[in-house]
């Protein structure tokens, strides 16, 4: 990991709140040129900091806005049943992360749906045909408090 100035970190949290800021307003944050902001920003891109960007979208705005935390139990824990599921996990959009975890589950999914109708389907129709889950736990989302995709550093 190389090291990190000062102007690399402001840069990383500007860009991390906004991605859509222009260089020039970048440039006037870090009181640098464009020019030297650009081979920054490539740099942090090229060294891995900065992994992609994107536009965080509203799921409301999309009638996708019943957030539900699943909790998934595998079957057995071999190499094909794990490659199996994330196979078949990657494939159904409903879901929009998935992480493998340690505990009393294997992955935890966040799954976007219309309503509980939907939820129900998705459960029933989607992951009831992953044939490596072996039990799920939903928690249902209320409101959402937070969510901030910034890191502290």
């Amino acid at each position: 990991m190389e090291a990190l100035d000062e102007i690399d970190l402001k840069l990383l949290k500007a860009l991390s709140t906004d991605s859509s800021q222009t260089i020039k307003v970048l440039a006037g944050m870090v009181n640098l040129t464009a020019s030297p902001v650009v081979q920054r920003i490539k740099r942090l891109e090229n060294s891995g900091y900065i992994k992609r960007y994107i536009a965080l979208l509203d799921p409301g705005m999309f009638n996708q806005g019943f957030t539900v935390f699943c909790n998934i139990r595998l079957k057995q824990h071999d190499r094909k049943v794990g490659h199996s599921f994330v196979e078949d996990i990657l494939k159904i959009e409903e879901v929009v992360e998935c992480y493998n975890i340690s505990g009393d589950y294997d992955f935890f999914l966040k799954v976007f749906a219309r309503d509980m109708k939907h939820y129900q389907d998705f459960v029933f129709n989607k992951l009831g045909s992953v044939e490596s889950i072996g039990s799920t736990h939903s928690t249902f989302v209320m409101a959402e408090i937070k969510n901030n995709h910034n890191i502290s550093f």
